[in-house]
């Protein structure tokens, strides 16, 4: 095994390495603590590492002190028996002379899958000369593992498909800075493109409908299986998929565990109602599906009210939807979730005293709180006058003086006596809440 694991260092860091489009994430590296990133899988993860690699190298780090390993290689199966150890030994029987001398950057792709992964890791972080650098599917390692097991020893980032500057990005068109007119239509063409392929980065190139489906659908299969049914060790797996199914046609759409329960139910599952509270932790968990609470001071009027479920890419959603139309404005929804999603965990739905609704209250770390409405025109005067009333009277009982209306291409500025509502167009939205610059 030992001479497997110098086989693969060395075939690694002879490799060129394609890195991609570079990622706009908020990312440090802090000294003493390894660097954990999570998120869906195929978001992009290995990717991020290897461009976190090319930096390491544009610094002046030498190839060789870079250790990068993917334990979804079958190769290293059997280091689920024999310990993660020896992957140290056979490292510095490579490079001896480097040994608490110079400093060495470990990558471990999905390590999560081998036993006992967060003691060597710590063990590695105490008694080596090291960085190190951790990706995986599971949001349970990012949570409970890491917290328990690494005594405060680790960092964890979270990963998202691309967002839609990361797709101008990767459209190689410019989003920065003031938009001209020939720029704005570019950028909204663009959008219109975002909107039909959603943000896994091996679908966003793909112009082909057919191919895009078909890669989404086999994602979402893995994604069940193997971040779900294997991980858990799901004795009935078929009540996991027929939920997911019955989440993704109801994107957007409230749900409580009794409704569930008796949907999957009446498909003949006996299943109970702590069971599928488990399934959709263990969804959230793999980054598939997010559950949003109504915003309540009363923890039990929190738990007790329905949620929302929300999905991680809104073009997958129509991928693998049973052949029901889906709601458009459930789609502009999602999307507006994840957009928010990716700067707080912190969001609600807000339900005012006399039951009008308004979409997401986002919980920001200062405190501050920002009230989003989604829809998707409010050409209709009936539509209009409900959202708007429903806003207004959410920013009187939260005392906000400003609300935001996000919809496909409308654009206006509402004001009232005691503050205003602003229309955004869904791709300037998208714009003002993603204004990162690239990190690698």
């Amino acid at each position: 095994m030992i001479d497997l694991l110098k086989e693969i260092i060395l075939n690694f860091q002879e490799l060129t390495w394609d890195s991609g489009v570079p990622r706009r994430i908020d990312f440090a590296v802090i000294p003493g603590k390894a660097t954990v990133c999570m998120g869906v899988r195929r978001s992009g993860k290995s990717t991020f590492m290897l461009q976190l690699m090319q930096h390491l190298l544009a610094a002046g780090v030498p190839r060789q002190n870079i250790l990068h390993l993917n334990f979804f290689d079958d190769r290293l199966h059997q280091l689920q028996y024999q310990g993660l150890a020896i992957i140290l030994e056979a490292y510095f029987l490579l490079y001896p002379e480097k040994k608490n001398k110079e400093t060495i950057y470990c990558f471990f792709d999905e390590i999560q899958i081998m036993p006992g992964w967060e003691l060597f890791v710590e063990r590695l972080m105490r008694t080596e000369k090291c960085e190190v650098y951790i990706t995986g599917s599971s949001a349970q390692m990012l949570s409970k593992e890491v917290a328990t097991q690494m005594r405060g020893r680790a960092l964890s980032w979270e990963m998202f498909p691309f967002s839609f500057r990361e797709f101008l990005d990767f459209k190689d068109i410019n989003s920065e800075g003031s938009l001209s007119t020939q720029k704005r239509l570019t950028i909204q063409k663009a959008f219109s493109e975002y909107w039909q392929r959603g943000g896994f980065p091996e679908v966003v190139g793909l112009s082909t409908p057919q191919l895009r489906i078909k890669i989404h659908q086999e994602y979402f299969n893995a994604m069940l299986f193997r971040d779900l049914v294997e991980r858990h060790d799901i004795a009935h797996p078929k009540a996991v998929i027929d939920l997911a199914h019955w989440l993704v046609d109801n994107t957007a759409c409230q749900y409580s565990i009794n409704r569930l329960t008796g949907y999957l139910q009446s498909l003949g599952h006996k299943v109970p109602k702590a069971a599928v509270a488990n399934y959709l932790k263990w969804y959230e968990d793999a980054y598939v599906f997010f559950n949003v609470h109504i915003f309540d001071a009363s923890l039990a009027r929190t738990n007790n009210n329905p949620k929302k479920i929300y999905c991680i890419d809104h073009a997958l959603v129509t991928s693998v939807n049973s052949g029901i139309l889906v709601n458009s404005g459930h789609l502009l929804e999602n999307l507006v979730y994840i957009t928010l999603r990716r700067t707080s965990p912190d969001i609600f739905y807000f339900k005012t005293k006399t039951g009008k609704e308004v979409d997401f209250v986002v919980q920001n770390s200062d405190r501050s709180r920002i009230l989003i409405q989604v829809s998707e025109s409010l050409l209709d005067a009936k539509t209009r006058q409900r959202e708007v009333d429903a806003l207004l009277e959410a920013m009187s009982e939260l005392k906000l003086e400003k609300g935001i209306i996000v919809t496909r291409s409308e654009e206006e500025r509402l004001k009232f006596d005691y503050g205003e509502i602003e229309l955004i167009p869904a791709w300037r939205f998208l714009l003002d809440f993603t204004k990162e610059s690239p990190c690698a």
